[in-house]
């Protein structure tokens, strides 16, 4: 079946690159992205592989994990390793999870017969401390995911989650946000003192600090 939002992210245990793991126990009580690859040396996927490196300290600050997956085994996952650094200059210092039996690609319905009926299509979970899966995301083969966005969106699901905000079109870090419609007048006031009611269903405040 399908991952919908809310959904608990299904538990698992999978061979890596960095050795055996059980998902829940890997993971903690971070926040983690999980994203798949339809097979190793895939072009679009060999950038993909060598930003996410990059970007290791970026998921860190956020307290977040990533793991990938491809159906193809271990030993092609390492050859595969030699030639992202080579193209991206980024080792692999992130697991990225050997699934030839497509166990977890078909525990999180990964597999698309009217896209490839033997490879998984491209998507993303993020997924909560409480491993409630808050975002989910398919991209076709043909188009490089855009990895600052989901940076973006983490930013985004974390301030909703320790803040009663949310963000609005083409919002970045830092800028102002939007106090939740649940949240009555007098305890808006109380918790964003000088808040902007631009409607009575959209009250604008700062970015919130902590």
């Amino acid at each position: 079946m399908p991952i919908r939002l809310g959904d608990k992210a299904p538990n698992f245990q999978a061979e890596t690159t960095d050795g055996p793991l059980d998902f829940y126990e890997w993971k903690g009580a971070s926040w983690a992205v999980l994203f798949s690859h339809p097979k190793d040396f895939t072009p679009v996927c060999t950038t993909e592989l060598g930003r996410v490196a990059a970007l290791k300290d970026e998921f860190a600050h956020r307290n977040t994990k990533v793991i990938g997956l491809s159906v193809d085994p271990i030993d092609s996952h390492a050859e595969w390793g030699q030639d992202i650094l080579d193209v991206t200059g980024h080792a692999l210092n992130f697991p990225l999870i050997a699934d030839p039996q497509r166990t977890v690609a078909d525990l999180y319905d990964m597999i698309h017969p009217n896209a490839d009926d033997t490879a998984t299509v491209r998507s993303v979970f993020v997924i909560a401390p409480d491993n409630t899966v808050k975002l989910t995301l398919t991209y076709p083969a043909s188009t490089g995911r855009n990895f600052d966005e989901l940076l973006r969106v983490i930013d985004s699901l974390q301030l909703t989650a320790y803040h009663a905000v949310a963000t609005p079109a083409d919002w970045k870090a830092g800028e102002d946000v939007i106090i939740v419609p649940s949240l009555s007048d007098e305890d808006a006031a109380a918790r964003f003192p000088g808040y902007v009611m631009k409607k009575p269903y959209l009250r604008v405040t700062s970015h919130p600090k902590g």
